[in-house]
């Protein structure tokens, strides 16, 4: 049995998972990067793709839990060498995802007027977020297919594959962006916002065709849909229940945040739009390490092997605070270019300026929080992680918000909420995994 994790067994699938983390917001931070320089509206155009993006999130985040449910029972049998008993099991969960994301696609698409108006937008604002909002809604369904099958890979300890299906779809949707938004001279009359969504909605479905490739040609789990039912259905519908309601707890925060946020102005929410995708991008990166936390932990768990249990996460706490401490260090050397990256707008870049520095700090606590969360996927221990979002959310997140704007704080006081929301979600995780299994260790 193992007795010992290298950093390079960590790294050959952290690393990976975190160029394909990278490159999932990408496809948001193209959007707005390309829309924020549109000549046509772009500060409108921007603060849509914020608003949007914030709602897509959601959906995307909480049915998009599948990942981790098929990673964590699928790593579990590997490490007891039982592969053989879930072969069905990935084609039965695609299948009830799928059956999922058409229903919410149906009860969405007519409704998003309504929806957009919770969020505050109105006027200009409202029209664009439904206009780009009705398109990209479209690629849902790939999207989450596409997730369901990278959880599959991670359950088998791979994460290159993912991470070339992740980069051609990023690269395709920015090539696609900057030609379908802008155009082509005498060729192709600019499509601006609507040729961004487009852009998203051709790039999944290249994904989801990709990840058919290669999951039939790379593995041996099968596609094709049979009964009975695989024994662990019901866990893994169990799992997927306690990771929506924590998605939910969390695109609570997310939906108040960017309400408040839109509530103070486009140049607030324009700002917003570009610090909290940011933030995505950086959250995925250090959820690399998380990524390496969640298939690790799933395969050591089941083979029993708890003294390398405690041994990976001492390892990832180090490694994941190192990820963070360097991205905040990166975002502070490139402060101003960042900005400017994604407007030209002096009052959205001062805006944006003035609050940044508060997601390049918030990088270390949002580390120990993802790797964690990472962990415990693995273990199977979704309700745990479903009590302390739910806790965090009500307890932290949404009196600090509502505080700090009661004293006229914006942005400062989101981004406030932001990161004390974040450290209160890390430490509760850290001291339940290490008095769950340190007990273990030492009895042995």
């Amino acid at each position: 049995m193992e007795t010992n994790i290298s950093l390079k067994q960590i790294n050959t699938l952290a690393i990976p998972a975190i160029i394909a983390g990278i490159s999932e917001p990408i496809l948001s931070l193209t959007d707005a990067a390309i829309v924020g320089h549109m000549s046509l509206n772009a500060t409108e155009s921007l603060a849509a793709v914020g608003v949007v993006t914030t709602f897509l999130s959601m959906i995307i985040w909480v049915l998009g839990q599948s990942r981790s449910a098929i990673s964590s029972i699928i790593s579990q049998y590997v490490g007891a060498n039982k592969l053989e008993e879930v072969k069905d099991l990935p084609a039965q969960a695609i299948v009830i995802i799928l059956g999922v994301s058409l229903v919410v696609c149906g009860l969405t698409y007519p409704f998003s007027t309504a929806i957009f108006k919770l969020y505050n937008a109105s006027g200009l604002l409202l029209e664009y977020s439904v206009s780009y909002y009705n398109i990209r809604i479209i690629g849902l369904p790939f999207t989450l297919y596409t997730f369901a099958v990278f959880g599959i890979f991670r359950g088998l300890q791979n994460t290159y594959y993912p991470m070339l299906i992740a980069i051609t779809g990023a690269l395709v949707n920015i090539v696609l962006d900057l030609v379908l938004v802008y155009g082509i001279k005498d060729v192709f009359f600019p499509l601006n916002l609507k040729g961004a969504a487009i852009a998203s909605v051709l790039s999944q479905f290249l994904m989801a065709a990709l990840a058919t490739r290669f999951l039939l040609k790379k593995t041996e789990i099968p596609l094709r849909f049979s009964r009975p039912f695989n024994k662990e259905i019901p866990q893994f519908l169990s799992m997927i229940g306690h990771l929506i309601i924590r998605t939910l707890a969390l695109n609570t925060a997310l939906y108040f945040a960017t309400r408040f946020a839109t509530g103070y102005g486009n140049s607030y929410i324009a700002a917003y739009t570009i610090s909290i995708n940011l933030w995505f991008f950086a959250a995925f990166a250090v959820d690399g390490y998380a990524s390496a936390g969640n298939i690790l932990s799933g395969k050591i768990f089941g083979a029993k092997n708890y003294q390398l249990l405690i041994q990976l996460s001492n390892r990832l706490i180090k490694y994941s605070l190192i990820v963070g401490v360097v991205m905040g260090s990166i975002g502070a050397l490139l402060y101003k270019p960042i900005g400017a990256t994604f407007t030209n707008d002096p009052i959205v870049l001062e805006t944006f300026y003035d609050v940044f520095w508060i997601v390049l700090l918030m990088q270390p606590f949002c580390a120990l929080a993802f790797v964690f969360d990472g962990i415990f996927k693995g273990l199977g221990k979704m309700k745990d992680l479903r009590n302390v979002l739910l806790l965090t959310t009500l307890f932290v997140f949404l009196p600090v918000l509502f505080i700090t704007d009661y004293y006229g704080w914006k942005l400062h006081g989101v981004f406030t909420a932001f990161t004390l929301w974040m450290t209160a979600r890390g430490i509760p995780l850290v001291i339940k995994f290490r008095k769950q299994f340190l007990p273990h260790v030492q009895n042995h």
